[in-house]
């Protein structure tokens, strides 16, 4: 270890891949890409082309425009299935090498699920993100489930700076202080206990292994049962508390065992904790909201025993096993159990340790008992709150670069779902759409480019001839495009209305009792969109508020998708940029004027989308209701009845076995609309 820096290349030339603990990341040597290059016949299977050099030569060749952009387009596409094929490896790795099963993960009804490191409750429903909960699969060959995707996403500290005022309390928030002041601007205050402290905390016994921890901590659980006092375990995973439940079983003690996977039982073992002789094995033990009740024979034998077999990476986990002790000025003790084997020794505080351990001479069983040893595992743990400190303020400034893009999207959002000046909002979707079409185009003069792009996204003539085109301003033309295409816009918006209004006025004068909304589809040639709008408030708009509807629908389902896929490439982005430190630049500088560049495609794409779908989208044809139909049948599934150019009519009642295509206000005890002849209630009401 002493010579480490001078011959630690001569161990890593041997080595395939290279675990750093600390930071929970993984990477492979030239002799890991070797191995696994040489099952494939091409040798750059796994190197990665540098993109900027091999455009820079692309852009210097004699190639024709559409050659120089295939061949990027080829670069591009190689780079994006190299840098996958590589990812997918480190975090295949990573599964095998840093997450263990009933520490990190439990398998339970075939399934891998996550344990909170803090709680050691299952989180369910929760997936491990970037394939890393696929590999995990993987490796205990369980079923691979489809990755998740992400649909709106925030942390915890964002989330709660939402807030005007924040407050809380908590038994452990001390240790903390600082992260409070910094993120929140909360200051902690200590609040003096409500009766005096009688809890004796021992100074923690370190053994040189684990064996020598269990056999230690297994004797002490025999002899304080012998005295009458109940115990708790505390452990720092499923797998020690498993261990120690195997030899207490074999010791003939009797005890209960509350981790993750018997958290079914969780408040009826807690509250048995507390009689006299008592053993409980509980995984990182918190408040578990059941408090371990003691009676007066146990507070004479000497209260409540808690034995932690590890110290936990977090000085506030241990404070919370041991504040399970010594309530309300109840009588208990507390003893921490610490081997050199144990990870928070072996990472951050043992050589110091070690060295003493050896210069002393201990035999095999013998403990070393002393405040100096407390105070520096305590350190340990100081530096592992430091480090994980680190990276929540780190993934905090990445995050608030998406809050700032999060407010605008979010906003967008809000004004469509409340219908909050969404007519203002396409207008100005129209005039910026509009204003990049010209703002591209005119530049290098491509007036036959721009009556083809015109028409493509907006479905509208050139309002322009070529010589206007060339010798107008960017402002000039961008006013005229936008006049144009908002009258078409506004033209097409009345005809619509105009043309659904019949079959809604004899929906609503024939069949409104049954029905209150009525479901119009629109389609733009390539997508339709399903709009639901009020019956009622359309037949008093004479079709009106179809307008406002398909706006409100349009917007809300383009931003959604949209922005879905802007969160993977803004996670993409944050993987990608963390290479730059090894050129001595900060990631999150790249990170910020990358995410911009990526934003403001992102506002062009979601204005450009709405509005070439509201421009184009009319009610489908019969002929393209009929295929649809068809295909429905195909599927088994019914759609609603149509005629001619006209809404669905979706307001019709259907066969029992077809679905109600509209939301009804049906009495319980009128007959049901399905024409079963059964009261609502007893059929589709039930």
């Amino acid at each position: 270890m002493q010579d480490q820096n001078k011959e630690m290349h001569l161990v890593d030339e041997e080595l395939y891949f290279v675990i750093d603990e600390k930071s929970n990341s993984i990477e492979l040597t030239e002799k890991g890409l070797e191995l696994m290059t040489s099952s494939t016949e091409d040798k750059d299977f796994f190197i990665l082309p540098d993109v900027g050099a091999e455009i820079a030569i692309i852009e210097k060749s004699e190639k024709s425009d559409n050659n120089k952009a295939s061949e990027k387009d080829i670069l591009l596409r190689d780079f994006g299935i190299k840098s996958e094929r590589i990812h997918t490896i480190n975090q295949l790795l990573k599964a095998y090498t840093l997450f263990e099963k009933d520490i990190e993960y439990v398998v339970m009804d075939n399934k891998v699920k996550i344990v909170d490191e803090q709680t050691g409750r299952i989180m369910d429903g929760r997936r491990y993100s970037d394939g890393l909960h696929q590999a995990i699969e993987a490796k205990e060959n369980v079923k691979i489930e489809a990755a998740t995707q992400t649909y709106a996403t925030v942390t915890l500290q964002n989330y709660f700076r939402m807030y005007n005022k924040i407050a809380g309390m908590t038994g452990t928030a001390e240790t903390e202080a600082g992260e409070f002041w910094e993120i929140y601007k909360l200051d902690v205050v200590a609040i003096p206990t409500n009766r005096p402290l009688q809890r004796d905390d021992k100074d923690d016994l370190v053994f040189k292994t684990n064996r020598e921890k269990y056999n230690a901590v297994i004797e002490d659980i025999v002899k304080l049962t012998d005295l009458g006092r109940p115990i708790l375990v505390g452990t720092t995973s499923v797998e020690i508390s498993e261990l120690l439940s195997t030899i207490l079983r074999k010791r003939g003690v009797k005890h209960n065992v509350l981790n993750a996977k018997m958290h079914q039982r969780e408040a009826d073992i807690v509250a048995e904790a507390g009689i006299a002789g008592g053993v409980t094995i509980a995984t990182n033990m918190a408040g578990r909201g059941t408090d371990i009740k003691l009676t007066a024979e146990v507070k004479k034998a000497g209260g409540l025993a808690i034995i932690g077999t590890e110290r936990h990476d977090s000085r506030r986990v241990d404070r919370q096993l041991r504040g399970r002790a010594g309530r309300q000025g109840d009588p208990g003790s507390s003893q921490f159990y610490v081997s050199l084997e144990d990870k928070l020794m072996r990472l951050f505080g043992s050589e110091r340790i070690a060295k003493l351990m050896d210069r002393m001479g201990l035999e095999e069983g013998e403990v070393i008992q002393h405040s100096m040893v407390s105070k520096s595992i305590e350190r340990a743990q100081k530096k592992v709150e430091e480090n994980n400190f680190g990276v929540r303020k780190r993934l905090l400034e990445y995050d608030d670069v998406m809050n700032q893009q999060r407010e605008v999207i979010y906003k967008k959002r809000k004004h469509a779902l409340h219908g909050d000046r969404l007519s203002l909002d396409v207008a100005n979707m129209i005039y910026d759409t509009c204003e990049n079409i010209v703002e591209e185009l005119q530049a290098n003069k491509e007036y036959e480019n721009f009556k083809l792009e015109l028409i493509r996204l907006l479905a509208t003539e050139s309002p322009v001839s070529e010589e206007e085109f060339k010798d107008n301003s960017i402002e000039v033309l961008t006013e005229k495009v936008y006049e144009n295409c908002y009258k078409s816009y506004q033209a097409k918006s009345s005809a619509i209305a105009s043309q659904a209004y019949p079959v809604i006025k004899d929906v609503f004068e024939n069949q409104s009792a049954t029905y209150e909304n009525i479901v119009i589809p629109f389609t733009d040639g390539l997508k339709t969109l399903q709009v639901v709008t009020n019956l009622k408030e359309a037949h008093d708009s004479e079709g009106g508020n179809i307008a406002e509807a398909i706006e409100k629908s349009v917007t809300l389902a383009i931003i959604d998708d949209i922005w879905k896929e802007h969160l993977r490439e803004m996670d993409d982005l944050k993987q990608a940029v963390q290479t730059a430190s090894y050129e001595q630049k900060d990631p999150l500088l790249i990170y910020k004027f990358e995410s911009f560049n990526l934003f403001k495609a992102l506002i062009n794409k979601v204005n450009k989308d709405i509005v070439s779908f509201l421009i184009k989208a009319g009610l489908p044809t019969q002929s393209a209701v009929q295929e649809d139909r068809h295909r429905a049948e195909n599927h088994q599934t019914s759609r609603p009845e149509n005629s001619g150019n006209t809404p669905q009519q979706a307001g019709k009642p259907k066969p029992k076995a077809q679905p109600i295509r509209a939301e009804e206000k049906v009495e319980r005890n009128a007959p049901c609309p399905c024409g079963s002849g059964k009261k609502f209630k007893k059929c589709h009401g039930k």
